[in-house]
């Protein structure tokens, strides 16, 4: 019997960290002598996906964790991209210097702020090409807000979406879902953006996070050791 086609790509897109907060200072600090840190100062760097996670702490790792689980890339292409602040949408496993991290620092995030802009909207072309008509993205990220909606959804249409479990949780919640839906082996479910409920009311808490498990390697929860 002929084999049944693969199923189409599903990328996952990544709200960005921010660079210029106060975990950003401590990351880049001359003096600074904890691995990451001494990492983005050498010539090799660190990957997008660890870096911004030091940044943004819980609701980062948890959105790398879940896409990292369930993203299906399209052929030759990446199913894990992040947003930055002009270098458009970069694989998480992208590596950066901490010369570069400064320069993400400078640009704000504001459709209007063409070197966010451009590049995001070259990138949301070729993501549109990249997982065609029948492929979709899952935005991980605000969808209150235009910065990140207006633009992918330009390129992208009914093909962006998100969890509808997102509504109404806050950062830290969205981060502590995702991390037990990696648990579970239990996927979210997605609905188009366009024309979706954004705003709703606070789910309960969530129950404490047991020892959790992603692909056989243990999550680390707890925030890097600053020295």
């Amino acid at each position: 019997m002929p084999s049944s086609p693969p199923p189409p790509p599903r990328v996952f897109v990544l709200s960005p960290a921010n660079c210029a907060g106060e975990r950003a200072r401590i990351l880049l600090r001359d003096e600074a002598t904890f691995d990451l840190a001494v990492r983005l100062r050498s010539s090799e760097g660190a990957t997008v996906g660890e870096t911004f996670s030091f940044l943004s702490g819980l609701y980062f790792r948890g959105k790398l964790a879940y896409a990292g689980a369930f993203a299906r890339p399209p052929i030759g292409g990446d199913g894990v991209l992040v947003i930055t602040t002009h270098r458009g949408l970069l694989p998480a496993r992208t590596r950066v210097t901490v010369g570069e991290l400064r320069d993400m620092a400078c640009v704000p995030i504001h459709v209007d702020e063409p070197r966010y802009r451009g590049p995001m909207e070259r990138d949301a072309e070729q993501l549109s090409r990249a997982v065609g008509e029948a492929g979709e993205v899952v935005l991980l990220g605000s969808i209150a807000t235009p910065k990140y909606v207006d633009i992918l959804r330009t390129f992208l249409g009914s093909r962006l979406r998100f969890p509808a479990e997102f509504v109404g949780r806050g950062d830290m919640s969205r981060g502590g879902l995702l991390l037990r839906q990696v648990q579970a082996n239990e996927e979210l479910t997605y609905v188009p953006l366009e024309g979706a409920t954004r705003r709703g009311k606070r789910p309960p808490k969530l129950n404490p996070i047991q020892a959790m498990k992603s692909k056989g390697q243990i999550l680390n929860l707890k925030q890097s050791r600053i020295k």
